[in-house]
């Protein structure tokens, strides 16, 4: 039987990182947001149906979708953005659908979704992994890493939902404040008592 996992965590927690160790070890890996890129893409319908109802103008020279240009006509057009989700939330949805009907039997099927805590679905899952960091090793790695001030990585981390609302779906907790590879060990361990086979 093939086990459905939610995989969350703050912003500059390691998510991504988690999740390409379960991918290695052989989860099935669904990302919405890599999902949502794909629905759109050259020559897909999607793409047409976004063109269709904003004009050729969000298209780069190449004929693919400027996301700049997407994101500057959706970002505080409440009525904009819900039209684009109208067209792309189906289609990954679909496509969620058909990767899960296509995961080999007993598989590890992990949702990569940052706002899980937010999205009220925790229970629609048999798991949730969270991948939890303290307040102050986020706002350090967006500093250090993404080059953006303390202010801007705090308010990033304001509009998320609270540590402690993330933990409160978890059902497994992985803590990434060591290394690369204590958070190996600590995936695998999670990775098999879910049942994940390689």
């Amino acid at each position: 039987m093939t086990t459905r996992v939610g995989l969350t965590g703050g912003i500059a927690s390691g998510k991504s990182t988690v999740s390409a160790i379960l991918a290695e070890l052989g989860a099935v890996i669904i990302d919405g947001d890599v999902l949502a890129r794909e629905v759109v893409q050259k020559g897909t319908p999607g793409l047409a149906a976004v063109v269709a109802e904003f004009g050729e103008g969000i298209l780069t020279p190449d004929g693919d979708l400027d996301r700049p240009a997407m994101g500057a006509l959706v970002f505080g057009d409440a009525a904009a953005r819900k039209r684009l989700e109208a067209i792309v939330h189906p289609l990954v949805f679909e496509r969620i659908i058909d990767l899960e009907a296509n995961a080999p039997e007993g598989s590890l099927v992990v949702h990569d979704i940052p706002l899980l805590a937010e999205s009220g679905r925790a229970d629609t899952f048999d798991a949730v992994v969270v991948v939890d960091v303290p307040a102050e090793l986020q706002v350090e790695r967006m500093v250090r890493d993404r080059g953006w001030t303390e202010d801007e990585a705090r308010s990033r981390m304001a509009a998320q939902a609270s540590r402690e609302d993330r933990l409160a779906i978890a059902s497994h907790v992985i803590e990434n404040t060591g290394t690369l590879e204590d958070l190996r060990r600590r995936v695998t361990e999670v990775f098999e008592v879910l049942g994940g086979r390689g």
